[in-house]
């Protein structure tokens, strides 16, 4: 298995940002959202579940997963949830060692959203926690999902605490400022991930 580099931070952290500019250096990621959207994809048997548990009324009216609706679900009802999670991490888990098993790099990424949640950090080699503060976090994520103040809040506080997340951080990269404002701090991360990878290696 390659060396594990986990990335993870809070809801309008940033992360895809980080992992594109990790990506665009030649480090293969395997982010856990993906892999959770292409499990409930329309005609797949988590999503069959899904609508058997929760009707037909969960989904669009093009038989895909309705996330608007579910996500209202899972808030409304920690039950919910708790059935979600079930069915999925373990689905999510071993897609993720299948294509761990099938990478030839020295290292890769591992971006999950819900690591410190989950308690998955023992499952990396190194964490890394990209960090914005507060303020940042809710004005980005109302403008990318285009919901109002309380909803932004209502997410952000079942997410784990930024001093949690923090808590188990090898590795911190601000993300407050402009996109390119990171790639500097990303290059040499890689380099540091290389040589650690390649110390575990020998």
């Amino acid at each position: 298995m390659p060396y594990t580099v986990a990335l993870t931070g809070g809801i309008g952290s940033g992360k895809s940002t980080i992992a594109k500019a990790f990506a665009a250096l030649g480090v293969p990621v395997i982010d856990a959202d993906v892999i959770a959207s292409e499990l409930v994809e329309p005609g797949s048997p988590a999503l069959q579940q899904i609508a058997a548990r929760h009707g037909d009324n969960i989904l669009t009216e093009q038989g895909a997963l309705s996330r608007a609706r579910l996500r209202t679900l899972i808030f409304q009802s920690p039950e919910e949830k708790v059935w979600l999670n079930n069915l999925l991490h373990p689905l999510i888990n071993a897609r993720t060692q299948q294509l761990k098993a099938l990478t030839k790099a020295p290292y890769v990424l591992w971006v999950v959203p819900l690591l410190v949640e989950n308690n998955l950090q023992r499952q990396a080699d190194r964490v890394l926690v990209v960090d914005v503060d507060q303020a940042t976090q809710l004005a980005r994520t109302m403008q990318r999902d285009g919901i109002d103040l309380q909803q932004a809040n209502n997410i952000l506080s079942a997410q784990a605490t930024r001093e949690a997340r923090l808590a188990v951080a090898d590795d911190v990269i601000n993300n407050s400022g402009a996109p390119d404002n990171v790639l500097p701090k990303v290059a040499a991360l890689n380099q540091r991930y290389l040589a650690l990878a390649a110390t575990q290696q020998n």
